[in-house]
């Protein structure tokens, strides 16, 4: 039997934790290098890729690897599995304590209200805690090989330079649509949890027993929804976090309205949706890796750690 109220975890607690920080970090090789042209499409635009009649994923892969060899196509990796450990860990701990919450005296059914504050908590805890290192990540990113743009030496010296020239402003660039972005999370989550429900009930089965397969059905569904829906605030905030305060001011943005004028100003409703085709050829298999593995996991590591005389999977 293992006792986690020693260390202030709950079981539930630490298999949420670590099942969704392992998730994260799976999703996060296999899809780097389309996060990385994403990034660089909303940082950036077109204006870096050389001209062509195909596909503009195909060409920044082409440049890339041309200009950065094939590690360019991992640039940022280290700095975004280092915001995924938190992200997701956090993410899943607090959604799972909050389910768990508001479900108490109903038979562990939740509500879609219920599971809209659980996700819109969650989300916040997560970006509160994990935004300076998505700053780093975007940074790293947003670089080619060919810009002036300040290159760190690593994520612990990108995270000090940050704090010393631009002080916890800096560290938290973009927060403010990062935290509209909770939304995503309001609508993906709740759509997810009925999703399951559904598939669980055509399949005369139950959520916990649903196979990688529907898992998969309802993660990518459900994300797609999601990400058409709110997808403009990526772009505001990646600009956000990629304009350094070194950095010539001409095209500066003094805040997340000041960027969304601009932006619209200047490319129209295009620009906002910058990114987005490669944006759901990376987050939709990101998202069915993370949630399918997390769920898989979680039910793995509740296997183990189950204690003899339970038959069932500790409550999320």
């Amino acid at each position: 039997m293992y006792n986690f109220d020693s260390i202030g975890l709950s079981r539930r607690d630490l298999l949420n934790a670590c099942a969704g920080a392992s998730s994260g970090v799976i999703a996060a090789v296999f899809v780097c290098p389309l996060d990385l042209i994403k990034t660089r499409l909303q940082v950036h635009g077109l204006r870096n890729l050389p001209p062509t009649n195909g596909s503009y994923i195909i060409a920044s892969l082409e440049q890339i690897v041309k200009n950065e060899g094939m590690s360019g196509m991992y640039r940022g990796l280290a700095p975004t599995i280092l915001a995924l450990l938190p992200t997701w860990a956090v993410y899943f701990t607090v959604y799972g304590k909050l389910k768990h919450e508001f479900a108490s005296g109903t038979n562990d059914q939740l509500s879609v209200a219920g599971n809209v504050l659980a996700a819109v908590g969650a989300g916040t805890a997560s970006a509160l805690v994990s935004n300076p290192l998505w700053v780093v990540k975007t940074r790293i990113q947003a670089r080619d090989i060919k810009s002036e743009m300040v290159l760190y030496e690593s994520t612990l010296s990108a995270l000090r330079t940050i704090k010393r020239q631009e002080g916890f402003r800096g560290l938290y660039s973009g927060i403010l649509p990062s935290l509209a972005g909770v939304s995503h999370a309001a609508i993906q989550f709740p759509a997810y949890e009925k999703l399951k429900s559904y598939l669980a009930k055509t399949e005369n089965t139950t959520v916990d027993k649903l196979s990688p397969g529907n898992l998969a059905v309802a993660s990518s569904l459900s994300k797609l929804l999601a990400s058409t829906i709110t997808y403009p605030h990526e772009v505001i905030r990646s600009k956000l976090q990629g304009q350094s305060y070194t950095n010539e001011t001409g095209s500066r943005y003094s805040g997340a309205i000041d960027c969304t004028k601009k932006v619209f100003m200047r490319d129209g409703l295009p620009g906002l949706y910058r990114g987005y085709a490669t944006n759901l050829l990376r987050t939709i298999p990101t998202n069915v890796i993370t949630l399918t593995s997390y769920e898989l996991i979680y039910r793995l590591l509740n296997r183990v750690l189950l204690d003899e005389k339970d038959h069932k999977l500790a409550p999320r």
